[in-house]
């Protein structure tokens, strides 16, 4: 028997009709759908595709045993999570060992601080594994504020909130165009990194971009953040004709 294939798929920032060609394809196809979640929700990636799946396809929800509880930097939080995408890893095999095709539905783009790079490292070498681009949150998020993130030479950082403050400012400061993700618990942090760089007047934040509930706000006049889909950004002022 043949073994099937993980397709390992970008559905974009949030929009349905954001998928690429290929990607709309083989959402729509598959017989097995595989998808993260964190428990007792449905998972982004899974609302992305809702309406597009065959009505025979079995999914396969993996659920997160850990998402903001531990501390990433706590050595119990990278041990949970190895434990757990050895356990989702395994469970592909089985079915694409058995000759069955498996989607995984992936937010945005697959190889982009996403989720889909810790199956893709342990399954590569033992079945078929491809990839299929998506559109990045980021791309959704400076779209949504109408203005180009980038200008003729101009140097484009991307930084987690997560950094240490004097990293996050340092970052920021040598910069010429700047997209901070995982905010949620470190808007504190971030906004005085911000502040300390003098670019405060020059920062956005867009939350779910390409959703339904988008929104997008001057740093200054932002008092909260909602905790997963929220972007910072600050445009890039470079050469141009």
């Amino acid at each position: 028997m043949s073994l099937g294939t993980v397709h390992g798929v970008g559905l974009g920032p949030g929009a349905p009709d954001l998928l690429s060609v290929r990607a709309d394809r083989l959402v729509r196809s598959a017989r097995h759908v595989a998808y993260f979640r964190k428990a007792g929700r449905p998972g982004q990636a899974r609302r992305i595709a809702e309406g597009m799946l065959r009505a025979d396809a079995v999914e396969l929800p993996m659920e997160y045993p850990v998402t903001t509880e531990i501390p990433v930097a706590d050595p119990r939080y990278n041990a949970c999570l190895s434990v757990f995408y050895a356990e989702c890893t395994d469970r592909l095999l089985a079915l694409t060992r058995a000759g069955e095709d498996v989607v995984v539905l992936c937010e945005g783009d697959p190889f982009f601080y996403g989720s889909f790079m810790h199956l893709h490292s342990r399954l590569s070498g033992q079945v078929p594994v491809a990839v299929v681009p998506g559109i990045t949150g980021m791309a959704g998020a400076w779209n949504a504020t109408g203005q180009p993130i980038t200008w003729g030479d101009d140097v484009l950082t991307i930084a987690m909130a997560t950094l240490p403050e004097e990293e996050l400012i340092r970052r920021i400061r040598d910069t010429d165009a700047l997209v901070v993700m995982k905010i949620g618990r470190n808007l504190a942090k971030l906004r005085r990194a911000v502040a300390a760089a003098g670019r405060e007047a020059e920062a956005w934040l867009v939350e779910h971009a390409a959703m339904p509930e988008q929104r997008v706000t001057p740093l200054a006049e932002a008092t909260q953040v909602t905790p997963y889909f929220s972007i910072l950004l600050i445009h890039g002022r470079g050469r141009r004709p």
